[in-house]
């Protein structure tokens, strides 16, 4: 697998997104996968707030999440539900915001969608994918990691279920996650800092199934496992989660 990192310049608020892509973007060869960070489709979209202080960070995450826990974690982070993951503080993050605090996009398998059908036909490619990315941390292990919160044009689960393993017995459950192993990867070598690196562009990757489509709602759903049928049931039942929008 080969991943190249693409630096732009510094993306403020407002600015075209398709334009960017256009002008950073070279031409695209078939089974290749964008990845590109969610903060760039937030900025371009204006899902930003300025910081001042009128604005309070705490209701602004809890205003924005699906679920919160009413207490804050070490280091002054809320622990949040929204679409589905486990995440610091609703996502909503300060870092290279110059003066805003940056939320989620607005519709984000939208902007998945939009990026994709541009770029397929802008570069008349047919096997092509996108993923929008972010970071988070995760229980018990320090520094971030890549997740991706949106895609189009592959499958993003692998089965090994009834495929044989080293001693020929049949795997059971076994599914890799190919969404979130290409995110992680690729947000390695975007980077974190002043990088300015927002783009990826992956080719060469296995166990990859490309659609001419975009995902079902079916498709998305099936990245989610319940609460009550999670491994970590115990850690996530327990919790009073106050859900702000009920």
């Amino acid at each position: 697998m080969n991943i190249v990192a693409i630096k732009t310049h510094a993306i403020r608020p407002h600015e075209p997104l398709l334009a960017l892509i256009d002008a950073y973007l070279p031409a695209v060869k078939e089974q290749s996968i964008l990845a590109i960070t969610s903060k760039i489709v937030s900025l371009t979209e204006g899902s930003v707030v300025a910081k001042d202080d009128t604005v309070s960070k705490l209701a602004l995450i809890r205003s924005s999440s699906d679920a919160y826990l009413d207490q804050e974690a070490p280091h002054g982070v809320q622990i949040t539900i929204k679409n589905g993951m486990l995440l610091p503080s609703s996502g909503i993050d300060e870092s290279n915001g110059d003066g805003y605090y940056i939320l989620y996009p607005k519709d984000i398998q939208k902007s998945a969608e939009i990026l994709w059908n541009h770029i397929r036909k802008r570069d008349n490619i047919r096997q092509f994918g996108v993923i929008i990315t972010d970071s988070r941390t995760s229980p018990m292990r320090r520094g971030v990691t890549g997740v991706a919160i949106g895609w189009c044009g592959f499958q993003a689960l692998y089965s090994y279920i009834d495929k044989p393993d080293c001693f020929n017995k049949p795997l059971r459950v076994t599914m890799t996650n190919v969404l979130d192993s290409l995110a992680c990867s690729a947000v390695f070598c975007m980077g974190e800092g002043n990088e300015q690196t927002p783009l990826a562009l992956i080719q060469e990757a296995p166990k990859v199934i490309y659609q001419d489509r975009a995902p079902s709602q079916a498709e998305c759903q099936e990245l989610v496992i319940p609460m009550e049928d999670d491994l970590y049931a115990p850690l996530l039942l327990n919790p009073n989660w106050v859900y702000p929008k009920s």
